[in-house]
């Protein structure tokens, strides 16, 4: 992982972005914003699911009486999505959302954008110049012939241009696009540009699974290189997908503190002894619903599972009908495989509330000699050498030899 980028901080709500911030997780509601109780509903679930900001269309006067109702009940902080109207950005500051996103491909009018930036300004709230590919300026279009990362950057500079004119500097930026070569070069272009935070996403990315691929395709490429400070993935689906695949992603590339389950899973093979893709769907299933922040490992072999997932926090590997259940490569109890998927679900709640140390401690005695002894057994009946491994390495310095014999020059 690359450098941060430092950038200037704002701040979103209770919520600082940029300015060495932890990388922020947005998504936005589906619902109708006027209705108030649906939105919050839908809020709270997002916010359950990892997202720290969420934002709300406000397209009309209803949405914007909505969010009077909303933003006092949020868990999190609310940013009030404008496309058209300027009226609809001075209704929602009345409403007192807690940032603004700007499409300067649909707000064109100078005096417009200038009055609702000295408005924001005023009240101390963010605005998110949020540049779309899709709804490019036509001037920049034909400058640029087409939507190139160029032309992006071009309109962001554009409406900073206007807030300079009236001292607006809380500003954090976009330049999204559905094509990700062309939203990795424009963000990557932006970061040599400005030094406001980078809000990331691929627009328009489709239903999963093809939408989180180019998702994950174009964020994840960026945040390596220490690019972004808010992430996005705009999915086709419930928006709730949306938060918890940006937490897991942050997760992942360890950009935030671990609050969800990775559950890592062997691809299953000829030595298992289970259906490792059912057993793993089953663990998934279970341990998501309770919120666990662990790495846990379903393994299907008994052989090489703990050892090669002995970083885990805790798994299961599975043979002769029989589950070792380990904590950091430690065997600490065999179960029967019926058992198997239960037996990981209690343990990791105990792993929970009383930590590693002690859970090794309360380790079954004899579940290390019992593993052994279930290896060996499966050793016996396979082989210890499955894969002839002994006869090729003979076979391979053979070949080298000869290869490397002199040869009898000719004539």
């Amino acid at each position: 992982m690359a450098e941060r980028r430092k950038t200037r901080q704002i701040t979103v709500g209770k919520v600082p972005v940029g300015g060495g911030a932890p990388v922020s997780v947005q998504s936005m509601t589906v619902t109708k914003t006027a209705d108030a109780e649906a939105t919050l509903t839908q809020i709270y679930a997002l916010a359950a699911a990892g997202a720290d900001i969420v934002r709300c269309t406000c397209n009309e006067q209803e949405a914007a009486e909505g969010l009077a109702i909303i933003v006092p009940r949020s868990p999190v902080p609310i940013v009030a999505d404008v496309h058209f109207h300027y009226e609809m950005a001075l209704a929602a500051l009345e409403a007192g959302v807690n940032g603004l996103r700007l499409n300067p491909g649909n707000l064109r009018k100078p005096e417009e954008i200038k009055l609702v930036a000295s408005e924001a300004r005023d009240r101390g709230v963010p605005i998110r110049v949020g540049v779309n590919a899709g709804s490019l300026h036509p001037s920049l279009y034909k400058k640029y012939g087409g939507a190139t990362p160029e032309a992006l950057v071009e309109s962001a500079r554009m409406e900073l241009a206007y807030f300079d004119e009236v001292g607006f500097e809380d500003v954090k930026i976009s330049v999204k696009a559905s094509n990700v070569p062309v939203m990795i070069e424009a963000y990557r272009l932006a970061s040599e540009t400005f030094d406001h935070p980078l809000h990331l996403g691929v627009t328009e990315a489709g239903p999963p699974p093809a939408g989180l691929i180019k998702g994950t395709a174009g964020i994840a490429t960026l945040l390596a290189e220490g690019i972004g400070d808010t992430i996005r993935y705009s999915l086709t689906a419930d928006p709730v997908q949306e938060a918890r695949a940006g937490r897991q992603l942050l997760e992942a590339l360890g950009l935030r503190e671990r609050k969800s389950l990775d559950l890592i899973a062997c691809p299953s093979c000829g030595r298992a002894e289970i259906d490792v893709i059912e057993i793993a769907r089953k663990v998934q299933e279970a341990l998501e619903s309770r919120s666990l922040p662990l790495q846990v490992a379903v393994m299907g072999c008994v052989v090489n599972g703990p050892g090669e997932a002995r970083e885990a926090d805790l798994g299961i590997a599975a043979g002769r009908h029989k589950g070792h259940l380990f904590i950091k490569g430690k065997i600490v109890r065999v179960v029967p495989e019926d058992e198997m998927v239960e037996a990981l679900v209690a343990e990791a709640e105990k792993l929970v509330t009383e930590g590693i140390d002690a859970r090794l401690a309360a380790a079954d005695a004899g579940a290390e000699r019992e593993a052994e002894e279930d290896r060996m057994a499966l050793f016996e009946t396979r082989g210890s050498d499955v894969n002839q491994a002994a006869q090729r390495i003979k076979m391979i310095r053979k070949t080298v030899a000869n290869e490397q014999e002199p040869q009898p020059l000719s004539g």
